[in-house]
């Protein structure tokens, strides 16, 4: 019998490191064009909040967010957000918890990147470490301008606006969400193992409000 109740216990252990491994990609759900709250209600909504509940998002939210900050919507590859001469430098990683993964627009998915939890890491305050997602803006610099005051320029511009839609978009379903640029980039460009010429601009975490 005892037997039989430690092997019960292994398998049950097993299968549950077996769901919680991290998928190498995971293919988002379509969003929803017509879901939530009018564009001038969501404008009047929109703030900042630094109060976060560790539950997790559905995939359709996680779909709806990335959608919001960087998705293609129209047949010639153009996105929800502008780029200075449509060179689409951006780069939106989201820090989950089991693990960071890139968003790819063209194919709406998520890409694994590296596993493990490393949220903690993207901003100095305490919420960044239980904040269910938290995206992190990275400008290829040289794609946006031969200066380093233009490159600083549309880099902002462009992490900008998609941050400005992640709120929009937070305000229409009720989420707290808060742009942070207190964090050590240089230890965010070691973790991600980005190029010389990348550069995090800022981070966001995005979840429900926490009590």
């Amino acid at each position: 019998m005892k037997k039989r109740t430690l092997a019960v216990c292994f398998l049950l252990a097993s299968g549950s490191l077996l769901y919680a491994a991290p998928q190498k990609r995971i293919a988002l759900p379509k969003p929803d064009l017509k879901a939530g709250k009018p564009l001038m209600e969501c404008m009047a909504l929109r703030r900042s909040s630094r109060s976060f509940s560790a539950k997790e998002l559905p995939p359709q939210i996680v779909s709806e967010v990335l959608f919001s900050a960087d998705g293609i919507t129209r047949k010639d590859g153009k996105k929800t957000v502008p780029t200075a001469r449509n060179k689409q430098n951006q780069r939106i990683y989201a820090f989950r918890k089991e693990g960071i993964y890139l968003y790819d627009p063209q194919k709406h998915a998520l890409e694994l990147v590296f596993k493990g939890d490393f949220r903690k890491y993207c901003g100095k305050q305490d919420f960044h470490a239980y904040a269910p997602l938290v995206l992190v803006f990275v400008s290829d610099m040289d794609a946006v301008g031969n200066t380093p005051e233009l490159q600083a320029l549309y880099a902002g511009n462009h992490s900008g606006s998609a941050s400005q839609n992640v709120y929009l978009y937070a305000a229409s379903r009720g989420l707290s969400t808060v742009v942070c640029g207190l964090l050590d980039r240089e230890r965010l460009k070691k973790i991600l193992k980005l190029e010389k010429n990348q550069m995090v601009i800022f981070s966001q975490p995005v979840g429900y409000p926490g009590k």
